[in-house]
């Protein structure tokens, strides 16, 4: 399994932004998809997953600090998740990575197996 992560960027207070997170050697609809973030100095923290297709294919959870600004889903057609980020704060500036588990949507980063390489957000008042 690979990720690769990308479509990070600069953005202004306010602002939007969608990297995405292409899946290859595996079918991404049978994964649970995440999304974590790590700020300089600060650990590795949950941002958003999705559950795997089927089942609750539309159960997601999130951070309480990104609920209703943030949106992850999934184009199985093109194997990639996305994570819509919306009203963008200067703490959201981080290193963005997102990872793939099988069975259930978990807020744990240890739970994950798979890793991309990051992609980096940086947010400006």
């Amino acid at each position: 399994v690979q990720l690769q992560a990308s479509g990070g960027g600069l953005a202004q207070v306010g602002g939007s932004l969608r990297p995405s997170c292409a899946a290859s050697g595996v079918t991404a609809s049978g994964l649970v998809m995440g999304w974590f973030r790590q700020a300089p100095g600060k650990e590795r923290e949950f941002v958003a997953a999705i559950q795997r297709s089927g089942g609750s294919p539309n159960y997601a959870d999130y951070a309480d600090s990104v609920k209703g600004r943030f949106t992850i889903s999934r184009d199985n057609a093109k194997n990639t998740v996305y994570l819509q980020m919306n009203s963008l704060k200067p703490e959201d500036t981080a290193l963005y990575y997102c990872a793939a588990r099988y069975s259930i949507v978990s807020v744990l980063s240890v739970a994950y197996s798979y890793w991309g390489q990051g992609t980096q957000v940086t947010v400006s008042s």
